[in-house]
């Protein structure tokens, strides 16, 4: 018996000494020396959250319509390029009303000897994304996504969009940023990064689309939007769109002018490989120059190649940046210049090497948290803690004598093990999680709770006192138990639906729970067996 006690013993002894160590250096190899206080060392691998540090909480919503047009748009040039190949006859093919209906498109002209032949070539290529109707005329056809495939583009556009904020907010160095989907609304994004202050920059770096594209342009520039509609008759045809420009780049003045362009990107989103900030050694001004993919690298050398003496626009963000006429053809690389300042060559460089965002994005909520407030809450949060620690280890030693140094010893524990996981695991530290670190303490109690008073009945029933141990342990544990697992299914059910501070709680209660099982049961008995074992004969558990 004192042998299987011994074991324990050290069982206990190594679970502490493995969560002390994680306590303070987490998954590092320590190093001692160099000016670091153990209380640094607990700060750096127990992370603390947005409401306790401070930082900048978003909430954002994504335009899912752009990757529609986007993709439809791409669905317009491939139609052509297929019925063109095929020397099949048409008119146009475009999209009726891209702002308020881009799964549409729309083929007309088609020859009606030709119109079995244009539906089998849609059939075969378009039929599992698009539905492929009649156009209300024998010679138009309507092309239109369908819904599940709308459905589905708008669930990707939502996700990779997480993926390009998550590569860029990498860059600004924020140790456990939140940035997941927000169950509170159709396509928005919860954005939450702890220790940042500057919102205008973490606003400019996210939301930057860096939609970098370059259209071919039918005309311009002109001064406003009703002297370039004048310039194709008054109406705008639905393959063509008019876009600002500003600034010496694009117009060689700081007024703002219009372009029409064609619709759809010669070269766009995607086919960009990578982007660098340079200098032009002439000028002197700040450029970024970009290398596109092969594949892409070859379209534009066929267009270029075609359409010599022409210009093109090079549209950033929704604006004509810059607009060239084409020299010579060109292959995989070029060069966007212009008066950016050195911070504006930095992101615009990283956004393309990041990837263009597949959407923009509207701003929802946007706050920071300042750092006093996270300082007054942690505050507050740790007083809440020690006071509430100190108050139940005092009432157990009035109420329960002896055995309260037992609880005591088994709390201490309990805590030193949680705290242990979280430097392990590099969790969060949340204001939530700090309640749920409380609640565990008086989860723990309650366990020894429990207990105790089963052992008193015992006690009570004339039992000796190893007799009483083992019947207060064995009639509790099924409650004990019970309680735990119950608690720990409904933490579960809040880490996997709430969100960020909620998550924080749920890990915190569940793991502390965890710990509470071996403390309250294991820990507690063998301090329990060790007291018993020592006992003189007739003398009783100080219960």
């Amino acid at each position: 018996m004192k042998k299987n006690l011994k074991q324990k013993i050290v069982i206990i002894i190594g679970v502490l000494v493995v969560f002390l160590y994680g306590v303070f250096f987490g998954l590092d190899v320590p190093r001692f020396g160099g000016g670091q206080s153990l209380i640094s060392q607990l700060t750096q691998h127990i992370h603390l959250g947005l409401d306790l540090q401070g930082g900048v909480h978003l909430i954002l919503q994504v335009q899912v319509k752009e990757a529609v047009n986007t993709e439809t748009d791409n669905t317009v040039a491939r139609i052509e390029q297929d019925l063109k190949a095929a020397k099949l006859t048409f008119s146009q093919v475009y999209k009726p009303d891209p702002a308020n209906n881009p799964q549409a498109i729309r083929i007309e002209g088609i020859n009606p000897a030709q119109s079995s032949a244009v539906r089998s070539i849609l059939d075969s290529k378009y039929s599992n994304e698009y539905d492929i109707s009649g156009g209300g005329s024998e010679n138009s056809l309507a092309v239109t996504m369908k819904p599940n495939i709308e459905k589905a583009l708008d669930d990707k556009t939502v996700q990779n969009t997480i993926e390009v904020i998550r590569d860029r907010v990498d860059s600004l160095g924020v140790s456990e940023p939140i940035i997941q989907q927000y169950g509170l609304g159709d396509n928005q994004i919860l954005v939450e990064l702890p220790g940042i202050s500057d919102l205008d920059r973490v606003k400019t770096i996210i939301s930057s689309t860096a939609r970098l594209a370059i259209h071919a342009v039918v005309g311009g520039p002109y001064p406003d939007e009703q002297a370039a509609l004048a310039s194709v008759g008054g109406a705008l045809p639905p393959d063509e769109e008019l876009v600002h420009g500003s600034g010496s780049m694009a117009t060689g003045s700081d007024a703002d002018s219009v372009y029409v362009l064609q619709r759809v990107a010669i070269v766009a989103g995607t086919d960009f490989r990578s982007a660098d900030p340079g200098t032009d050694s002439n000028t002197g001004q700040r450029t970024v120059h970009f290398t596109l993919t092969n594949e892409a690298g070859d379209k534009f050398w066929d267009y270029t190649s075609a359409n010599v003496g022409h210009s093109m626009a090079v549209v950033l963000g929704g604006r004509v940046k810059e607009v060239a006429n084409i020299e010579s053809a060109i292959r995989d690389s070029g060069e966007i210049r212009g008066s950016f300042s050195a911070d504006e060559v930095t992101i615009l460089s990283k956004m393309l090497r990041t990837g263009a965002l597949p959407a923009s994005l509207n701003y929802l909520e946007d706050r920071t948290v300042g750092a006093s407030l996270g300082a007054d809450s942690i505050k507050q949060g740790v007083t809440a803690a020690i006071v509430g620690v100190l108050l139940v280890m005092v009432f157990m030693l009035i109420y329960y004598r002896g055995s309260g140094i037992n609880a005591d010893l088994a709390l201490f524990l309990n805590l030193v093990i949680l705290l242990g996981f979280m430097g392990f695991s590099g969790a969060t530290l949340t204001l939530p999680g700090i309640a749920g670190v409380i609640l565990t303490i008086g989860m723990g109690v309650d366990s020894n709770v429990l207990i105790f008073e089963r052992i008193r009945e015992e006690m009570r029933a004339g039992k000796a006192p190893s007799a009483a141990v083992d019947q207060g342990f064995a009639h509790a544990w099924t409650t004990i138990l019970d309680t735990h697992v119950t608690t720990i299914v409904s933490a579960a059910i809040l880490f996997l639906f709430g969100s960020g501070p909620v998550k924080g709680f749920a890990v915190t209660l569940t793991f502390g729970l965890a710990a509470n099982l071996f403390t309250a049961v294991y820990v507690s008995r063998v301090i329990f067996d060790t007291h018993v074992n020592n006992l003189k004969p007739g003398e009783v558990v100080s219960i």
